[in-house]
């Protein structure tokens, strides 16, 4: 075998293993639109192929609801004598049943918002994620600029301390943080969502390591025009910043958008407080069992900003990686 053809040979072995990956990550998103696509029969059996049939179906929460009621079948029987109450209600119940008849995809997104406050729920997770992202880079980027060009006793221990802070999971430390946020009566509220996360070890170690990037040049040259160092953080270092602040944002978005776990601890009443993830459980376990198709067409509607969000910033978020893991 020459040498070219083993190179491509190890070329189309790294594209196989590339794309498996890729089926292996995109096979769950695959699952969510078309469960969200299908009727309730085509999901529980597994038919109907990716898009589903689309063919019309009765809304059953809509026909419960709006069943012939005692005055309706007065009515009708005032309107037409002749026939028996039985012939009324089944003429009454088949109007009904035809008003409520829709498209799977009309159902899943309909109920999705209908049955839920959705748009509550997503301006939720844009305050929040916006908030703790916003102060986390009020945080990070001073505390990062101090570990990269400033020299003081301790530096590097402190450095130490952030890097030991990355491993700490926050299962470990949530319940010590819920005691001090319900004592202080702060659980219910926005505060108790975005508090606990306003100082990010790995923000400080993203923007440290990017700051250490920029050359000593530019920061002395800042100090000669007579800038404070802070002023040299915002009008100096910012600017510089923006690929790894992206690439941050993206980490602490997703991180946070998708979060279930603390939210589901600090809000235990409060409806309007509830959070995307948190949305999904107005789908689970009712009385007629849990509704996956409205359940996934939430969690796609929960998934679609992010994937924008991620496709308009790749490039910069790319960079920001990369410039940030260089000496």
């Amino acid at each position: 075998m020459t040498r070219a053809s083993q190179f491509r040979l190890s070329e189309l072995l790294k594209h196989a293993v590339l794309l498996l990956g890729a089926l292996v990550v995109l096979a769950p998103f695959a699952v969510m639109i078309s469960t969200s696509l299908k009727s309730p029969g085509e999901i529980e059996r597994g038919t109907g192929g990716f898009f589903g049939a689309q063919a019309p179906m009765v809304n059953e929460r809509c026909a419960m609801a709006n069943a012939p009621r005692r005055d309706d079948l007065d009515a009708a029987r005032a309107a037409d004598p002749g026939l028996t109450d039985a012939r009324l209600m089944e003429a009454l119940t088949a109007e009904v049943r035809e008003a409520c008849t829709t498209s799977p995809i009309a159902f899943n997104y309909g109920s999705a918002f209908s049955e839920a406050p959705l748009l509550r729920y997503l301006l939720n997770g844009v305050i929040v994620t916006g908030s703790i992202f916003l102060l986390q880079m009020i945080v990070a980027l001073p505390a990062a600029y101090a570990l990269s060009k400033l020299r003081f006793w301790g530096r590097d221990a402190v450095f130490g301390m952030v890097l030991f802070c990355l491993l700490i999971p926050v299962h470990a430390i949530a319940l010590p943080i819920y005691l001090g946020l319900a004592k202080m009566g702060l659980t219910n509220t926005y505060a108790a969502l975005v508090i606990p996360w306003v100082i990010s070890a790995f923000g400080i170690f993203l923007m440290r390591q990017f700051f250490m990037t920029v050359p000593d040049d530019l920061v002395d040259a800042a100090r000669m025009d007579g800038m404070s160092e802070l002023a040299i953080v915002w009008r100096v270092m910012l600017p510089t910043a923006i690929p790894a602040l992206l690439a941050f944002a993206i980490f602490s978005v997703v991180a946070h958008w998708n979060d279930y776990f603390w939210p589901r601890i600090v809000v235990t009443g409060d409806r309007s407080l509830f959070t995307p993830p948190l949305g999904l459980r107005e789908f689970q376990a009712g009385s007629d069992g849990n509704l996956y198709g409205p359940m996934m067409a939430t969690a796609t509607v929960i998934v679609v900003p992010l994937l924008v969000a991620f496709l308009l910033a790749q490039r910069r978020f790319i960079d920001g990686i990369t410039l940030s893991g260089m000496k």
